[in-house]
């Protein structure tokens, strides 16, 4: 299958795999991660097609909707890019990066390096933050049932990858657990780059915000 080819099928199959999910994990934040992606792949050395298909895949069965099941995502990027008669070494490729894309706390080694994952995973951080990324992130504070903001509930920069995934601490607290860190964390010089306006964005919302509590 020409590479083409195979993007159309992947985007089709995602778009209707996703076509119920949770506002900030559905096509549309997949397509916006694929678009990123491509932005800075453009500026790197890297396969461009495990960067396209991993974009597209990195959501397709994110933990946080399937009780935690950390393997799901892998496990249904895997089968479908098998029915596909990928070249397994992309394959393998593409599995890991899904396996391995997501924030996760922060507090963790990670187990898997590659320049192509480098840049998919600054899409996908670059999603997280800016305008979109508050809407995002409040979408799903609402979707949790989670508080707003509790002032007695300070954030928690320590978490453990478990403490992490089960937190149900307010909203606002997010911004300082993950929001807030991601531009340091970004991998490519483009990243990087795209992230600095959308980190001011967030520092100025969280300034009004607060005067606004009062």
């Amino acid at each position: 299958m020409a590479n083409a080819s195979l993007i159309s099928v992947t985007v089709e199959f995602v778009r209707a795999t996703l076509s119920e999910a949770e506002a900030g994990h559905d096509w549309w934040h997949t397509q916006r991660v694929w678009r990123n992606a491509q932005h800075i792949a453009a500026e790197e050395n890297v396969d461009e097609l495990v960067v396209e298909l991993s974009a597209l895949l990195h959501d397709i069965a994110d933990a946080k909707f399937h009780g935690g099941d950390e393997e799901i995502g892998p496990k249904t990027a895997l089968r479908f890019l098998e029915q596909q008669a990928v070249d397994l070494t992309i394959i393998e490729h593409v599995v890991q990066i899904v396996r391995h894309v997501s924030f996760k706390g922060g507090n963790f080694e990670a187990t898997f390096n590659s320049p192509e994952l480098a840049v998919v995973q600054d899409a996908d951080r670059l999603d997280a933050i800016g305008a979109i990324g508050i809407a995002r992130t409040f979408h799903y504070g609402g979707f949790r049932n989670r508080a707003l903001y509790d002032p007695d509930i300070p954030p928690n920069l320590t978490m453990s990858k478990e403490e992490y995934k089960r937190s149900q601490a307010p909203t606002i607290n997010h911004f300082y657990e993950k929001l807030l860190l991601l531009k340091d964390r970004m991998n490519t010089d483009a990243g990087r780059k795209l992230a600095e306006e959308r980190h001011q964005f967030m520092e100025q919302f969280l300034d009004q915000f607060y005067h606004e509590w009062g």
